[in-house]
């Protein structure tokens, strides 16, 4: 499959995987029901390296009836999502390694600072409009991230640490809620 930011070829192979699964069985109509779709937006999430904790509240939020009939925009929405999702969460995963310094804790402060700058990049959230990807790239970008890091180790507070497993839901949630369950 296609990586999904090479557009064309990503459309296509979702196409493709659309019409196969359509076919298969002894169904009337040609199309993918509630159950075939579930089931794969399961295994693809099963098959990567997100913990199911992370992976879970998405499946529930785009998931659809076994029964239903699945129009070709929500399966590519789904698949497409599922994706997206585990990027995220491998690109949340590389930047606590940073925040841990291989201790495999990090201060629970600097990961606030950074879930906060996560956040109100994604807050930027009408994309329809493309600048916005520009203001969230730069609030994401490393003098920003440097900043809100910089200001939560000058806070005189006594800090606990943050593991892993807690980081990566946290950045789930705040990616998850900008997903549009699937009705």
């Amino acid at each position: 499959l296609a990586h999904h930011s090479h557009r064309t070829a990503f459309n296509n192979n979702i196409s493709m995987a659309y019409e196969c699964l359509g076919a298969s069985g002894r169904r009337k109509k040609p199309g993918v029901n509630g159950r075939i779709y579930s089931e794969l937006l399961r295994r693809i999430c099963q098959d990567s390296e997100a913990p199911q904790e992370v992976t879970s509240p998405l499946l529930q939020r785009i998931q659809c009836r076994d029964h239903e009939a699945v129009p070709f925009d929500v399966f590519r929405y789904g698949v497409l999502t599922c994706f997206v999702l585990l990027e995220f969460v491998a690109k949340a995963d590389t930047l606590y390694d940073v925040l841990d310094d291989g201790s495999g804790v990090a201060d629970k402060r600097v990961c606030q600072a950074v879930l906060g700058t996560l956040e109100e990049a994604l807050g930027a959230s009408d994309f329809s409009v493309p600048i916005r990807y520009l203001e969230a790239g730069s609030k994401l970008g490393p003098d920003c991230l440097a900043v809100a890091m910089d200001r939560a180790l000058l806070e005189r507070k006594l800090s606990t640490s943050m593991k892993r497993e807690e980081f990566l839901k946290k950045a789930a949630v705040l990616f998850i809620a900008k997903v549009k369950p699937v009705d």
